[in-house]
């Protein structure tokens, strides 16, 4: 984007920053430097989407199974009947009726904060590695 790098030299200098940083050289370029259509646009603004989408994910998930704990039990079966059912009464059906926010807060009753994802990582994260 500001000329310090040429297009064609991006794979090589991709590759070694993975393997700096990570210790990990992807085998081809489609899982290194074009792994994300988003680079190539460039599109980089459109990351922080992510970590909003996991925010909100985990604040509607915990209300999902405060409401309905079956959820669980359903998923450790595979099965995410449940889930979906809520997610169709609760979100889906509003479409676009109300901005995030809003819709956030009518769901599960307070404002989106971090909370509902800090539990979420440390629950996941204590049990992948025995923290």
């Amino acid at each position: 984007m500001n000329g310090e790098l040429k297009a064609e030299d991006l794979p090589e200098a991709w590759n070694g920053k993975m393997e700096e940083l990570l210790g990990v050289v992807p085998p081809t370029d489609s899982e290194g430097c074009l792994q994300d259509v988003h680079w190539s646009r460039p599109s980089f603004g459109y990351f922080p989407t992510y970590a909003l989408g996991n925010l909100y994910a985990a604040q509607f998930f915990e209300t999902a199974v405060s409401q309905e704990p079956a959820i669980i039990e359903g998923m450790a079966m595979g099965n995410t009947d449940a889930l979906v059912g809520w997610l169709r009464e609760n979100i889906h059906q509003h479409g676009s009726k109300f901005t995030p926010r809003e819709l956030v807060q009518r769901v599960t009753g307070r404002p989106l904060d971090h909370e509902a994802f800090v539990r979420y990582a440390t629950s996941k994260f204590e049990t992948i590695y025995e923290l």
